[in-house]
């Protein structure tokens, strides 16, 4: 069976049946389109008359914002590798051709662009008669090539779903008929959000936007002010390239629209104040910040915005610490302990063994992660217990410290009092700068001869557990970085029961470590110890098969 990057799905069952029908269609579907899949909805188009179809115009209306949803849950559900995106080009506010050919004003009077062009077009239509394939096949391309700039030498698969009957279950199609009914659209129409790695529900709710919109599509993207509460906000894309993302996917969907996207620093933005805005677009969850908005437009004088609300989509692959619906926190937290970007070269160091640089801000959890790591058979190298040896009578760096800060540093025993060495750098960058630059190089040469020796004795997997990694520039004595985070609240709450100091003084340590968001900057995986230690362990335990499996690739590939 041929597998194509990207296709596009034309479905022909009639709208009050399709929900019915639509699982097994798109699961056929997922067997063949690897990466992207557009879904072109022709309702009672004929394939089989022997005459090219044209496009038609299909009015929005009710049971059609129904499908969209019932069609993004059951492609979450189904086949959650694919980028489905629904095709609203031919879904205009005005009646449809009654002969079955394109309007006047053809909702395609050229082929549209698709960001990602489909190699094969697939449909769900019933075929009776095997003689006819070769001819509704051609017939597919020519129609799907009129409506779309498609790939040279598209192909066409009909697909033959295992449909079970269906019993035209009489209670749900009744309920879909009754719905059969206009939809209100809009000139104006807003909508706010993260928008964070598009998913079902963003994409139900666009789409429903976009069907509700006649002119203009307002949306407000969350930016940084409005991200401090998000969890694992470290692992949010970037706002351009989130903008860049919602521009790609809506110029597919609807390209006749007219989109503005502004950032979000506000719950409100430019809701309140836009005197054109007709309806707002919001979910159950979001309904209260809906109402919130009309307040304050009430307030400054405008008339409240018509709430649009859509359902919520069920995430049907959720754990017990995600959200039940389909979120973006959910999404965010299954990439944790997944290689988010691949390791830069390291040809330069030996295959074996693989070293992990692990590090973390104060509070992570970044030594209980590389306790777990330890027990699964990797060679810890704590490079704090290293800092404290470099600074053991007579070596190297114990001579120079006390070159560098006088001998009233000494305890009666001749060792370093760290606390008043401490004194001596606290507040004072250039004097930090001047011990580091002693302390670091040591602490390196003591942790590269803990790995040799890790070598010397067969272990495959070595971390570095280092809070200072990135500061000290020791990347490149690692194969990845792994960097743990928690929410600097949590952190706080951490230091001062371990360390018993003051909220302020845990604060400040922090604020002179790297912020969580720089550390990512640098990550390949991302840890965290957020939740109950069980979670934590599925964590590691899945890092840890996915670099098993990583090392075998490398070794094969060598």
């Amino acid at each position: 069976m041929s597998m194509f990057s990207t296709g596009i799905l034309v479905l022909t069952s009639p709208l009050h049946v399709l929900p019915l029908r639509i699982a097994p269609v798109l699961s056929s579907a997922a067997e063949r389109v690897e990466r992207t899949l557009y879904v072109h909805l022709h309702p009672g188009l004929n394939l089989g008359s022997g005459t090219q179809p044209r496009p038609v115009f299909i009015p929005p209306v009710v049971d059609l914002s129904t499908l969209i949803s019932r069609l993004y849950s059951n492609a979450a559900d189904i086949c959650g590798h694919l980028d489905v995106r629904v095709l609203l080009t031919n879904v205009r506010n005005q009646p449809a051709s009654c002969s079955g050919t394109a309007t006047p004003n053809s909702p395609f009077p050229t082929p549209q662009s698709l960001s990602h062009s489909p190699e094969v077009v697939l449909t769900d239509f019933p075929l009776q008669d095997p003689v006819q394939s070769h001819q509704v096949t051609q017939c597919l391309q020519k129609y799907t090539g009129h409506c779309y700039v498609c790939s040279p030498g598209l192909r066409s698969v009909l697909l033959h779903p295992q449909i079970k009957k269906l019993q035209e279950d009489e209670e749900g199609v009744k309920e879909l008929e009754e719905k059969a009914e206009p939809l209100a659209t809009y000139n104006d129409v807003v909508v706010g959000g993260t928008f964070d790695r598009l998913h079902g529900a963003h994409k139900t709710l666009l789409n429903i936007s976009c069907l509700l919109a006649n002119r203009r599509f307002l949306i407000g993207v969350c930016d940084q002010a409005m991200l401090k509460k998000k969890v694992l906000k470290e692992l949010v894309q970037p706002y351009s390239l989130r903008v860049e993302k919602l521009h790609e996917f809506l110029k597919d969907i609807r390209p006749s629209l007219q989109v503005e996207i502004i950032p979000l620093d506000d719950p409100y933005g430019v809701s309140v104040v836009d005197p054109w805005l007709q309806c707002i677009v919001v979910s159950e969850e979001t309904r209260k910040g809906g109402e919130a908005v009309n307040r304050k437009r009430i307030e400054n004088g405008l008339p409240a915005l018509v709430l649009h609300e859509i359902q919520l989509l069920k995430d049907a692959h959720h754990t017990e610490t995600e959200e039940e619906k389909i979120s973006s926190s959910s999404l965010r937290s299954r990439l944790l302990g997944t290689l988010l970007t691949p390791p830069k070269d390291t040809c330069h160091l030996p295959p074996l063994p693989y070293v992990i640089g692990l590090t973390g801000g104060s509070g992570s959890g970044k030594s209980s992660i590389a306790k777990r790591l330890e027990a699964l058979n990797a060679v810890r190298v704590d490079c704090d217990k290293l800092g404290h040896e470099v600074y053991q009578p007579g070596t190297a760096a114990y001579h120079k410290v006390l070159e560098e800060f006088g001998s009233d540093l000494l305890n009666e025993d001749k060792t370093i009092n760290r606390r008043a060495l401490g004194r001596k750098v606290f507040g004072n960058p250039e004097r930090l700068k001047a011990l580091t630059d002693i302390v670091w190089p040591e602490i390196a040469l003591l942790a590269k001869e803990r790995i040799s020796q890790a070598r010397e004795e067969g272990k495959q997997v070595c971390v570095l557990d280092a809070a200072v990694l990135l500061e000290a520039g020791w990347t490149d004595m690692v194969h990845e970085i792994w960097v743990t985070v928690i929410p600097e609240e949590e952190a706080v709450l951490r230091i001062k029961e371990r360390d018993g100091i003051s909220t302020e003084d845990a604060l400040r340590r922090l604020q002179s470590q790297w912020s969580n968001e720089r550390l990512v900057e640098h990550a390949n995986v991302v840890l965290s110890t957020l939740w109950e230690p069980e979670v934590t362990q599925r964590q590691v335990l899945k890092a840890w098969s996915l670099l098993q499996k990583r090392i075998q690739q490398r070794q094969e590939g060598q």
